[in-house]
């Protein structure tokens, strides 16, 4: 079964622009299908291509790296035959994977690049991490693109329904409803997308199988190697990053969603726990959404660091993870899902979903909370504020259908000229209630 994915078309812009003149970085978290891509794409637009893991690298290959770096023509010509490829000048590509597992080779890219002869496509996860970067320059040649879990067209795509996909666009772009027949198969997919993931692996056992169990344990394995990866490269902190992983579902529960650092300890300060945040926001295992103390353009500037959710990079992921911690019941969230039951605990898969996909779009998560000690009255409570041109479109996140939107009404008596389109993402059809979009959870990837 061969997936498709949208970064797909970045990389043919990157070749045609670049013309060798830049390598391409690949990152993402762990299984998000970064070395599948870079291999698929090498393989379709190059007449040969060569491949190195360097998560699995031989000694004999390491030599050249280390004896041969200087003298690009017997480095190549080494790699060539130890790899059985025949290099040809522009007509080729080199793929470093997993390039965050030997720093040096990313440093060496700089002259790779001035020497002109093949096109370069790095791939890794963990590559900002100070372990990976403190000894390297990082060659100024490189452009990037962030690989994010599958998003739900993608996911749309690999179930065969690519023409629902063209139908939603439509109907977001008109602002008109998808009528009862489709909004409810386009549900009933996003149900089956919220509980297997954006994991290429899970996906393809899903597409193959249907079988939810099986998915599972793929899933399974996925959030196992992530603790793993934290034993092996969060040294100096691994503990308090594991404790963080392990407490996000539980974090997740809260009314508010916000991450309490007191649950990680009654003495537990933000000034030990920093670097554990930025290690699981550099492994894109995590997303973090920060509270923006004023909606306007320069919301990043308007932060509180020390006041943030955190949101799990795949949604699948945190239902596994969730029912493995005993967070909640595999057997009810799956009921919950699929029957539209979706409860306050099973209602944080759906705003982990939103902050993928918003995500998965290019968005920078932040959200907005103003407590009015004196009047609870006044209290305004914004999941996520995304940009949109000059203005600011506030989201509030319902799991099942919404009789008010006060929050969003105080928001727009406030801030009525930095804001635009005001939304309500929930589970039934597009509608508009006044100046507020109501659309499906399903279209919040066109947002």
């Amino acid at each position: 079964m061969e997936l498709k994915r949208k970064a797909y078309g970045k990389l043919v812009k990157w070749k045609a622009k670049s013309c060798g003149e830049t390598a391409m970085l690949i990152e993402g978290a762990r299984r998000v299908g970064k070395s599948f891509l870079a291999q698929q794409f090498a393989k379709n637009e190059y007449e040969s291509f060569l491949y190195i893991d360097f998560a699995n690298l031989k000694n004999h290959v390491l030599d050249v790296f280390e004896s041969d770096k200087t003298d690009f023509d017997t480095f190549f010509m080494k790699l060539s035959l130890i790899y059985g490829v025949k290099l040809k000048r522009r007509r080729s590509c080199v793929i470093f994977d997993e390039v965050q597992m030997y720093p040096p080779a990313r440093q060496l890219m700089k002259y790779l690049v001035a020497d002109g002869r093949y096109d370069y496509i790095e791939t890794g996860s963990l590559v900002g991490i100070r372990q990976n970067i403190e000894n390297i320059v990082i060659p100024s040649e490189e452009e990037r693109i962030s690989l994010c879990p599958f998003d739900f067209e993608e996911f749309l795509d690999a179930m065969g329904e690519e023409r629902l996909t063209e139908y939603i666009q439509e109907c977001f772009k008109k602002k008109k409803a998808m009528g009862d027949a489709l909004h409810r198969k386009a549900m009933n997919l996003f149900r089956q997308y919220m509980i297997v993931g954006g994991m290429p692996q899970a996906i393809v056992k899903y597409a193959e199988s249907k079988d939810l169990q099986a998915v599972s344990a793929v899933k399974q394995r996925i959030i196992q190697l992530y603790r793993e990866d934290i034993v092996k490269f969060a040294k100096g902190y691994e503990s308090r990053v594991r404790a963080i992983f392990d407490e996000i579902p539980e974090q997740l529960t809260k009314h508010e969603k916000k991450f309490v650092l007191a649950s990680l300890g009654k003495n537990a300060r933000m000034r030990e726990y920093e670097d554990s945040f930025v290690w699981l926001s550099e492994s894109k295992v995590v997303n973090h959404c920060y509270l923006s103390t004023e909606p306007s353009v320069g919301m990043y500037l308007n932060t509180e660091r020390n006041s943030m959710k955190c949101y799990m990079g795949d949604t699948g992921l945190l239902i596994t993870q969730a029912c493995d911690t005993g967070t909640v019941m595999e057997e009810e969230v799956l009921k919950a899902i699929m029957f539209d039951r979706v409860g306050i605990n099973e209602g944080m898969f759906m705003e982990n979903i939103v902050a993928q996909m918003l995500v998965a779009s290019g968005h920078r998560l932040f959200f907005y909370s103003k407590t009015d000690k004196n009047d609870y009255h006044n209290n305004i409570e914004i999941d996520f504020l995304i940009r949109e041109g000059k203005k600011i479109c506030p989201i509030e996140v319902k799991s099942d259908s919404y009789k008010k939107h006060t929050s969003l009404d105080r928001l727009a008596e406030k801030y009525s000229t930095r804001l635009g389109t005001s939304y309500i993402v929930y589970t039934k059809d597009l509608k508009k209630d006044g100046d507020i979009v109501c659309i499906p959870v399903y279209m919040v990837g066109c947002l």
